[in-house]
This record gives C-alpha cells, sequence and structure tokens, in this order.
C-alpha cells in the first residue's frame, strides 16, 4: 500500500484551517497569559479573552459541520476565512493594531487560499486582509511601551509561525505537483496502451473476416478425413486436430460476439458459480496438463451479477499466464480462489511458478511485455485494461519463492443485479479439475 499522499483542495484546506483554528485558540490563550501575567503588561484581557472564546466556539461549529456529508463550498470557505480575519483583526485592535508583531498572520490566509481556489477569491481574501491592516493603521487601541527586546522577540515568533507554515505548505504543494505530474504521465502512457489496442483490435477484426473461410475449409476436410481414418492413431490426430479447428471457430465467434456486446454496453446475467464453472471449464480445454483448484463459497456461488464484456477474457488470461509460470517451474497446478471482500469482488490467482523475474513487477499491466520467449506480452495488459475499464485494480505479489498471486479486484455494486445485496462469504468448497492425462494440446498466447 503506498503511504497517503497529501491532497489540496476546497475540502482539504477547511480541514487545515480547522486544525490551525484550534491551534490559534491555544496560541492564543498562552501569549495572553504569558504576556499579562508573566510580564504584567496591561492588557484588556475580558475583550481579548471574548474574542478567543468566540473563535474557540466558531472552531468546535466547523469541526462538528466538517463531519457531515454535505460538501464543503469555495463561498463556505470564504466565509470561515472571512471569520477568522474578523477575530484575528479584533485582537490585533486590543493590542496594538498595525504595530503588534503578530499582524503579519494576516497573509497566512491568503497562502492557504491560494491552493484551492481561483484567482478572484485569492484577490477576494487579499483585499479583506488588506483592508484589515489599512482599518489597524487608523484605528487601535495602542499597548504601553513594552521595550525594543520584547518588541524583536514578539516579531521573531511571527517570523518563525509564519516561516513554518509556509515551509509546510509549499512542501505540501510540491508533493502534490509530484504526483500530478506522475498521474499526467501515467494518463499519456495508457492513451498510448489504448491506441496499440485499438490497433490490434482492427487487425483482429480483419483477421477474424479472413480466417473464417479457411477454417470452414479446413473443417470439412478433416471431416473427410475422420470418415476414411477410423481407427490407429493418425485417427486420433485427426480428432484432435477437428478439435482445435473448432475451438478456433468458437474463438472467432467469441470474438464477434464480445465486440457486439462491447458496443452495445450489455451484460450477461449468469450466477457467479456457473461463471466460474465456465471458465473453469474453458481453461482445462486450453491447458489439461495444468490442474486448476478452485476455492468458491458456496453463498458466493448462488450471487447473481451482471458480467461485463471482456471480464471472462480477462480471467482466462489470467490463468492462462499462471499455468505458463507453473510449467516453466516443474509444476502442473494453479489455484483460484473467489473472495467477497465488503463491495469488492476479488479473483486470485496462484501460480506455482518462480516468482517474479527482474523488473516484472514494475511492468506488470504495460503491453507488449511479456517474460516468455513465445509470449506476445498482450495478457496481463489486456486484463489490466479490463480492470481499469470496469473501475477495478489488478496486482500482483510475489509470495517469497512460492508464486506469484495475482488478484483482479471489481467493485461488486456495479456488478449485481438490481435490488439485490452481497452475500457473506460461506464455507468455501473446492472443485478441482484434473489433468485428462494428454498433454498434446497447444497453450494459446494470450
Amino acid at each position: 500500500m503506498n503511504a497517503r499522499r497529501p491532497e489540496f483542495g476546497v475540502p482539504a484546506v477547511a480541514r487545515t484551517l480547522a486544525w490551525l483554528r484550534f491551534s490559534a485558540v491555544i496560541g492564543q490563550t498562552a501569549t495572553v497569559l504569558f504576556v499579562a501575567g508573566g510580564l504584567g503588561v496591561p492588557l484588556d484581557e475580558p475583550h481579548l479573552y471574548a474574542g478567543i472564546a468566540t473563535l474557540g466556539v466558531f472552531a468546535m461549529l466547523v469541526a462538528w459541520r466538517l463531519g457531515q456529508d454535505w460538501p464543503v463550498s469555495a463561498g463556505e470557505l470564504m466565509a470561515h476565512v472571512a471569520i477568522d480575519t474578523i477575530v484575528l483583526g479584533w485582537l490585533l485592535y486590543q493590542t496594538g493594531g498595525a504595530t503588534n508583531p503578530f499582524a503579519a498572520l494576516l497573509l497566512m490566509p491568503i497562502t492557504l487560499v491560494a491552493t484551492a481556489l481561483s484567482p478572484r477569491h485569492v484577490i477576494a481574501v487579499a483585499l479583506m486582509s488588506l483592508g484589515t491592516y489599512l482599518v489597524l493603521l487608523r484605528w487601535n487601541q495602542p499597548l504601553p511601551p513594552l521595550g525594543a527586546n520584547l518588541h524583536v522577540l514578539g516579531m521573531a515568533m511571527s517570523f518563525l509561525i509564519s516561516a513554518a507554515l509556509l515551509g509546510w505548505f509549499i512542501s505540501r504543494l510540491s508533493l502534490v505537483l509530484r504526483d500530478n505530474q506522475a498521474l499526467a504521465q501515467r494518463i499519456r502512457e495508457r492513451a498510448l496502451r489504448d491506441e496499440g489496442f485499438l490497433a490490434i483490435a482492427t487487425q483482429a477484426a480483419g483477421a477474424a473476416h479472413e480466417l473464417n473461410t479457411p477454417l470452414s475449409t479446413m473443417r470439412t476436410l478433416i471431416t473427410e478425413l475422420r470418415r476414411e481414418y477410423t481407427e490407429g492413431v493418425l485417427a486420433e490426430d485427426l480428432a484432435l486436430l477437428d478439435s482445435q479447428i473448432e475451438r478456433c471457430r468458437d474463438s472467432l465467434r467469441e470474438l464477434v460476439a464480445v465486440g457486439k456486446a462491447q458496443l452495445a454496453q450489455a451484460s450477461e446475467r449468469r450466477q457467479l458459480g456457473d461463471f466460474v464453472a465456465e471458465c473453469s471449464h474453458r481453461y482445462g480445454l486450453l491447458r489439461p496438463e495444468v490442474a486448476l483448484a478452485v476455492d468458491l463459497p458456496d453463498a458466493a456461488a448462488q450471487l447473481a451479477i451482471l458480467v461485463p464484456a471482456g471480464l471472462r477474457h480477462a480471467l482466462l488470461n489470467l490463468l492462462n499466464n499462471a499455468a505458463d509460470a507453473s510449467v516453466a517451474n516443474q509444476a502442473d497446478r494453479i489455484a483460484l480462489q473467489i473472495v467477497l471482500d465488503g463491495d469488492t469482488l476479488e479473483f486470485h490467482v496462484r501460480d506455482q511458478g518462480a516468482g517474479f523475474a527482474a523488473g516484472m513487477d514494475a511492468a506488470l499491466g504495460n503491453p507488449f511485455h511479456s517474460s516468455k520467449s513465445t509470449g506476445l506480452g498482450m495478457g496481463l495488459a489486456l486484463a489490466d485494461a479490463t480492470a481499469e475499464r470496469l473501475g477495478g485494480t489488478l496486482y500482483a505479489r510475489d509470495n517469497a519463492g512460492s508464486g506469484v498471486e495475482t488478484v483482479l479486484a471489481l467493485p461488486l455494486r456495479p456488478l449485481l443485479e438490481p435490488g439485490r445485496d452481497a452475500v457473506a462469504p460461506a464455507s468455501p468448497e473446492i472443485v478441482e479439475t484434473v489433468p485428462n492425462g494428454k498433454d498434446r494440446t497447444p497453450a494459446a498466447d494470450r
């Protein structure tokens, strides 16, 4: 998990102001006690404590309000800043006005508002602070002579507070800027990836149209040959070749069906158990040499979902990649676990491979990047694109030398039928597809 990154916006600035407001109440109270009680400087303490109490009550009201569901608007944030400026102006009026070293704190609201609001709001706050300062120049309650040393101490404290706040804000802004640059880079990379997918889809559509005729011809010839050779090894080979041709034709039909469903934004209504069973069956046809253990809770199997276009292919790509990793490590088993985690449906695919190769974790989801010599580098990229389109995520983690676990996590609510809620997971049931002993079906490069 990544560390929480700072953010800027109207809600974030409102929360920052709320925290600074409570800090100001504590600091102002301590300052009055120190100057009036510790140094014996005569101050109008009732009026000062009244202003501080007003700010404290307002701080508690704002803290309660920020805990509510309705959003904070720019106008409301401006009202918060206006009240803070008025209270600060009142305290400065009682303590020397513009000659008070802490008058420089009138600049802080401008810094805060500049990080979240439009230039016109910043100008309004700047005029508000400038107007308050000009009023304090003309009207104020003068302080008794404090001596040069005390005035310099006040200026030093004001400078320290201003420097700390400005340094904090600027560092947060720099982090946000770097995050935004990284986000822009990811968006550019995704745009390039989508362009590549579009080019491949165009070529795939043309190839599907062109391959249909030769596949039909091959199917006709294979049927005639099987009539002539009904026994022996050649008959078995012809049967296998016939099944492979039929698989190719089914893939072409599904390619067209998925394309139509994608254009129509149509989803297929299925029970989760039936969907997983279908994917397991198709995987067994693709990779009979690698067993698949399915961990599906009984209650989750009865969950009716709307299967979006592309989800089946994404899951099969993950299973096929896991099978390749297991075979490369002399293993013959992979696992699929379905988990209902709150409002998230997760498909966990575990292989028994050697783990991540150097750089593969960083390349997860990048198109045309493959650790297999015969791979096209499209399987994970297509699964990642499908997860992103469905509002989910795709990530992988190395299981410390015992293979890789790839997780496809999707938000559950869009997948549920109208009027149905998620069900709680029950005790898992283990279903296993067993290899049929025939190791002659070639693995599809996905």
